[in-house]
């Protein structure tokens, strides 16, 4: 199958108060189009690191790292933005919602940044596609977190991202909201035919990925690998 992500011994080092820590070593890994890709791991192994670099939101320290066969490992910080806007859905943990703004004024902003025309239109169906229509003039602050987080999956999925990469998206949710929100990321990824990449400590969302694959100490596991 094509790979549509590709890392090459990717490290990243970054500085802190108590001089250099090695986040990530060397990882190599290819994701192939249409995949569903789980990274696991215990808390400090990378894992959000990793995804960060993915979505060029982090710089490797060394290495290469292609998406939709564009280098983003040199791409400069417009350039990265422009990929993302027109290439990917990020989803993350805490939502990042903004909260002067409507459920669909959130939703529709990327798309508005993208130029196009039907940005509200595109952004109400998204919206009605999480179940979410009759809150649509509603504001981060009055809805429930389970409620905030489908908003942003509606943000991720409205430009039709070829990449949508998810960290931790059911880890702030109780047991009911955090399955409803797999039955819909997954939902959007068949509904738009993304490949989805995303962060987990759910064993139940890790077990509906088509590959999993564990860190362990900013490295792959190889010994845990495994695919379905």
């Amino acid at each position: 199958m094509t790979s549509v992500l590709s890392l090459k011994d990717v490290r990243l080092a970054l500085e802190s108060n108590a001089g250099l820590v090695e986040i990530l070593h060397g990882i190599t890994l290819d994701v192939a189009a249409g995949e569903t890709l789980g990274l696991i791991g215990p808390s400090g192994s990378g894992k959000s690191s990793l995804l960060m670099l993915m979505g060029g939101l982090e710089r490797a320290s060394s290495g290469t790292i292609t998406a939709l066969d564009q280098d983003l490992t040199h791409m400069n910080e417009d350039g990265l933005a422009r990929f993302r806007r027109e290439n990917m859905g990020v989803v993350f943990q805490s939502f990042h919602l903004i909260p002067t703004m409507t459920a669909l004024e959130n939703v529709a902003t990327p798309l508005e940044l993208a130029g196009h025309a039907d940005a509200f239109d595109r952004a109400a169906e998204e919206l009605e596609a999480v179940g979410l229509g009759h809150r649509a003039d509603h504001y981060p602050s009055q809805m429930s977190g389970g409620e905030q987080q489908r908003v942003a999956l509606a943000r991720a999925a409205a430009p039709r991202p070829k990449l949508l990469l998810a960290d931790e998206p059911t880890g702030n949710l109780d047991g009911a909201n955090g399955e409803a929100i797999m039955d819909l990321l997954f939902g959007l990824r068949d509904r738009h035919g993304a490949t989805l990449v995303l962060v987990t400590h759910s064993r139940a969302l890790a077990a509906r990925c088509d590959r999993v694959i564990r860190l362990r100490d900013g490295r792959v596991d190889t010994a845990q690998e495994a695919a379905k």
